[in-house]
Formats: structure tokens, C-alpha cells, sequence
């Protein structure tokens, strides 16, 4: 079996946000990966007294132990039963039904000798290779493809000059726009606080001897191709499988360099915490 993981931050000042994990359990009937990218959180109070790293670690944690442990348990059931542990962690301190309590995006894979179920919530991604080569992407496109109204007040942001006071006041607008979206109907989900997001997630399940690898990739890697237009899902899968994830975030850096005012690819941060893990199965 061969496993891969690189991640950096996307400023080396501040805590890389994202988690990554491979558990391979002793009595070697298979496996899971875990894959989080935490929010960063606006200026101001959000409800915690605890960071996004903090958050995102014991979420991680309660995944890695909870997939492996309970293979009773669906990968949505883990997904609740660890959102609800990590709330347990922080509930009698800080106000968890703040709308920026810490919270992630989530991608989780099990696998064993029959079977490899899969779970994503909100922007990463994860690429599945079959038998015959083919790559298949499973994606949550709720954040990417929000209502015409929101999309229409990005679309108005990136047109005003760069740090004149009317894209200032268009950019807050839509970031509340954006904000009330979050855990709500009609909107993209997170795992926060509520164990019920975990209902939210895009789930499936191959048979085991369908899939040769998976890799799954936060939104700060998978730039290279949502964001940089290197090439396709399957072309970027191609590039983890000959040169490694560390190989993919060193391309991603060249290509935020490259474009240090964000004018030739608009993105939200000039550089993003980026994680990848790759598995061979």
C-alpha cells in the first residue's frame, strides 16, 4: 500500500488550519482518511474561546478512532457522533450556535476487503481511480454554485478596482450574503456544532476491488485546478500518482507567486493552507 500526505500553510505566521490522517487499523481489515479544512474565522468574536486548529484536530481525531472502531456505524452516523463529541469538548465554554463557531469541510473514506464508502461535505474534493483508469471526482458544489443573487454580488466585486472604498463596501455586502448562506436551506453546509449537517453530505459506496487509489485534496490545493486550470481532475490525479502530493502544493505556490494580485485568477486568499493525501489501495 502506498500512502502520501503533504500539507503547508498558506501563511507560515499562522496555524495551518487543515487536518489530514490515514488510520490503518492493526488488525489490518482496511482503513479510513480524513481530510478537513478548517474556516478561518472573520475579525471579531465568533462564540469560542478555541482556535480553528483546535477545532479541526479533535474533530479529525474523533473521525480517524470513530471509522475504524465502529464499522457499525455509517460514515454520516461517524460524522454525527464526532461533530457531537467535539461540541461535548467546548459546549460548557463558548456559544456553539454562533454562526462562525469553528467548523470544516469534511472528507472521509473507509475502505475494507468488500467495500470503499466515501463521504464529502462542502468544497474539498476527492478523486476516485477504477480498475480501467478512469477518475472519477465526488464534489459538494454547494458552495461553488451558489444563487444567482450571490454570484451576481461576487461577479460586482471583482469588477470595482482592487482596493477602492466601492469594492470595500460591494465586498462586504456579499460576504454577508455568503454568510447567510452558511448551514442554511438553500445554502452549503459545514460540520459545526450541529451533529444533523453530517445528513448533508454527498455519500456513496464502490465495491472494493472497483478502486485502485483515492486522494482527496482541500480547496488550497485543488486550485491547480478549479482556480489555475493546470488541467482536469483526471490530469491532476496523474500528476499525485507520478510525483506526489508535496509535487502538487509546490506547483500550486509557483502559480499564486506568479499572480501576487490575484488579477489574473481571482481567488479569496493569495495563498490558501493546502493538504492532500494519496492511497494506494
Amino acid at each position: 500500500m502506498r500512502i502520501e500526505l503533504a500539507t503547508e500553510p498558506g501563511d507560515p505566521a499562522r496555524p495551518n488550519e487543515d487536518y489530514a490522517s490515514v488510520a490503518l487499523p492493526a488488525s489490518g481489515q482496511g482503513g479510513s482518511l480524513v481530510l478537513l479544512d478548517g474556516v478561518t474565522p472573520p475579525e471579531g468574536s465568533v462564540g469560542c474561546l478555541h482556535s480553528v486548529p483546535w477545532f479541526t484536530a479533535r474533530l479529525g481525531g474523533a473521525l480517524g478512532e470513530l471509522s475504524v472502531s465502529r464499522r457499525d456505524m455509517t460514515l454520516p452516523e461517524v460524522l454525527a457522533g464526532a461533530i457531537a463529541r467535539t461540541a461535548e469538548a467546548h459546549g460548557s465554554t463558548c456559544d456553539l450556535s454562533h454562526p462562525r463557531t469553528p467548523q470544516a469541510t469534511v472528507v472521509l473514506v473507509r475502505w475494507d476487503a468488500e467495500r470503499v464508502e466515501h463521504l464529502v461535505l462542502s468544497d474539498s474534493a476527492l478523486l476516485v481511480a477504477g480498475v480501467g483508469g478512469g477518475v472519477t471526482a465526488v464534489l459538494d458544489r454547494r458552495l461553488a454554485e451558489l444563487p444567482p443573487a450571490a454570484r451576481a454580488l461576487r461577479d460586482q466585486v471583482r469588477a470595482l478596482p482592487r482596493g477602492s472604498a466601492e469594492r470595500e463596501v460591494a465586498g462586504r455586502a456579499y460576504g454577508a450574503a455568503v454568510e447567510a448562506l452558511r448551514n442554511a436551506e438553500n445554502g452549503f453546509f459545514t460540520a459545526a456544532a450541529d451533529p444533523s449537517a453530517a445528513l448533508r453530505a454527498i455519500t456513496g459506496e464502490l465495491p472494493r476491488a472497483d478502486v485502485t487509489a483515492v486522494a482527496a485534496l482541500t480547496d488550497g490545493a485543488s486550485r491547480w485546478v478549479e482556480t489555475f486550470r493546470e488541467g482536469d481532475w483526471p490530469e491532476c490525479f496523474a500528476l499525485l500518482r507520478k510525483e506526489g502530493p508535496q509535487h502538487l502544493l509546490d506547483r500550486v505556490r509557483e502559480l499564486e507567486h506568479a499572480d501576487p494580485d490575484r488579477l489574473a485568477f481571482p481567488r479569496g486568499k493569495r495563498h490558501d493552507d493546502a493538504a492532500v493525501v494519496y492511497v494506494e489501495l
